[in-house]
């Protein structure tokens, strides 16, 4: 499905038939006329239609600039920092965004605005404008239903309450957009995706990977339940809804945990039997600077790549150094719990090893001395063996998929509403153990392994805490950990205690990110730049 996606367009031109430049030129006869008012008259074409609602999903970049969710996710967090060059000053958005200095001119707020609403039109143009039924054009409209929640609810974790936009707008409409309440959003996002779940297939077809599912859309679902309940002073009663959706998810059978933890980031490892839903990436495009949106690649691979790695190490190539692993992440990993760390973070030592017992590993000199620590990740593997189309720049088109949620993630989300909610501990506990089974290493893990139990005992804690410990360590740097640590009220400054900048700078606005200035003056001071406290009814 992706293939296609550069060479959409939503609205096609009028092609005119012209061979001079004279008075019979403004005379003439469009030979093909087909504009948004007249072009949603067959499935094919609500098909490509709702094959550009998919696209905006994969954007890695736009408008120039990094915009991963993933990246936010952790470098905003205790997981990572944003690292790069040894200038402390590349890519400045991320570095803003890390320390906690980003303001409405960071041109990344921008972009990642930009990104979500030019998707939501997207989707808008697959539900509202076709104007048959068929069998087909049912499925699309879910799949642009499910589309549409996706992205007013990355829109709600990065900016708070955000404006609804279902219809679409005019371009004087545009401007006269305002925040919704909470409520407001979460209505409409949970409204999107109970609509599109009777529609959309239990199972897909191998040449549909990438495409919504039932299970998919459960599963999205259930995890904004989750965040509403969080976010709504622990609603009891929401905690339930989102263990209903999660439950349906498990209950349909036919998502799985893969047997080996590493398995799911080795090379080409793309809609396994674990992927709930993941963002489809391909190297099939040439892609370069100068129409970064067109990108169709994994950007965030290069980018987060070792930086200064010795060219000797068999299997990777050297990256740019982002998303560099905190200290306090690799000291939350239990000491039982390495076979987890060895598959999300390497360090030099381990480089050295891998490649022959080269000199110098990584080259510290290029780093930044800010962010350093001698740890870097090893989830988004920058592969040697990517390969890259004729034409392009080769570092754009790494087409590794980007998890959006797994099994794994489906089975800690549904243990923590049963427990937030009036659900069994014991069974939040038995689907934190299968989890915590696999976890231990390929095989039959039966009694080698800590309980959710053992570790209430042995370490003290809650089952609460057993569930956050689990979903840090689990989902570790693929952009869980920020928006759990806001939805949960754990993001504060007491979590960089240990970074004088970071806690220096924290505030309370921090929690969000502000609506980018161009916006703000777009809509003459209608949009704030951080949500009010009274949105979040």
């Amino acid at each position: 499905m992706k293939k296609n996606l550069k060479y959409l367009l939503m609205v096609l031109p009028i092609l005119w038939a012209t061979s001079s430049c004279n008075d019979d030129f403004l005379e003439a006869e469009p030979v093909v006329e087909q504009l948004e008012d007249n072009y949603y008259q067959t499935d094919e074409q609500v098909f490509l239609a709702l094959v550009a609602a998919y696209d905006p999903i994969g954007w890695t970049i736009h408008g120039g600039y990094w915009i991963s969710p993933i990246m936010f996710g952790e470098i905003r967090s205790d997981n990572a920092n944003a690292g790069g060059d040894n200038t402390d000053t590349d890519q400045p958005g991320w570095q803003e965004f890390d320390d906690f200095r980003n303001t409405v001119d960071t041109n990344e707020s921008r972009w990642i605005w930009h990104k979500n609403y030019f998707g939501i039109y997207r989707t808008n143009l697959v539900i509202n404008n076709v104007e048959f039924t068929s069998g087909a054009v049912a499925r699309y409209q879910a799949e642009a239903k499910f589309l549409r929640a996706y992205y007013h609810f990355d829109l709600f974790r990065h900016y708070g309450p955000v404006p609804v936009v279902t219809e679409v707008l005019a371009s004087e409409e545009e401007y006269l957009q305002s925040r919704n309440t909470m409520t407001e959003v979460f209505n409409q996002i949970t409204t999107d995706l109970m609509e599109a779940i009777p529609d959309l297939p239990q199972v897909l077809t191998t040449s549909e990977g990438g495409r919504v599912s039932r299970g998919a859309a459960q599963a999205m679902l259930g995890k904004v339940y989750l965040y509403w309940a969080d976010m709504a002073n622990d609603d009891q009663a929401t905690f339930d809804l989102a263990a209903a959706q999660l439950q349906a998810v498990v209950d349909g059978g036919q998502y799985d945990l893969l047997d080996d933890y590493d398995e799911l980031f080795q090379f080409e490892v793309a809609n396994s039997v674990e992927s709930v839903f993941e963002i489809q990436h391909t190297n099939q495009h040439p892609s370069d600077w100068g129409w970064t949106t067109g990108v169709e690649g994994n950007a965030v691979i290069q980018l987060c790549g070792v930086r200064g790695m010795c060219s000797d190490h068999p299997e990777y190539e050297e990256g740019w150094g982002f998303m560099m692993v905190t200290q306090d992440l690799v000291d939350a990993y239990l000491p039982d719990d390495m076979y987890r760390f060895d598959a999300a973070i390497m360090d030099g030592p381990e480089i050295a090893s891998e490649a022959g017992g080269c000199s110098q590993p990584v080259d510290i000199n290029q780093h930044n001395p800010q962010d350093y620590t001698g740890y870097f990740q090893e989830k988004h593997r920058n592969f040697k063996a990517y390969t890259a189309p004729v034409g392009g720049d080769d570092n754009l088109v790494k087409h590794g998929n980007e998890y959006v949620i797994r099994y794994a993630d489906v089975l800690l989300m549904l243990a923590e509403a049963l427990h937030r909610g009036s659900g069994s501990d014991a069974q939040a506990m038995a689907y934190i153990d299968q989890v915590r089974e696999r976890a231990a290493g390929p095989g039959d893990n039966t009694g080698a392994f800590r309980t959710a139990s053992d570790l209430m005992t042995d370490e003290g804690w809650s089952l609460l805490d057993v569930i956050w410990y689990e979903r840090r360590i689990e989902l570790a740097l693929e952009g869980d950990r920020w928006y759990d640590l806001v939805r949960s009220g754990r993001a504060d400054a007491g979590l960089f205690a240990g970074d004088p900048i970071r806690s220096g700078n924290f505030t309370a606005d921090d929690i969000w990110i502000p609506i980018g200035q161009r916006e703000i003056d777009a809509t003459d001071q209608t949009l704030s730049a951080y949500p009010d406290a009274s949105l979040f009814q």
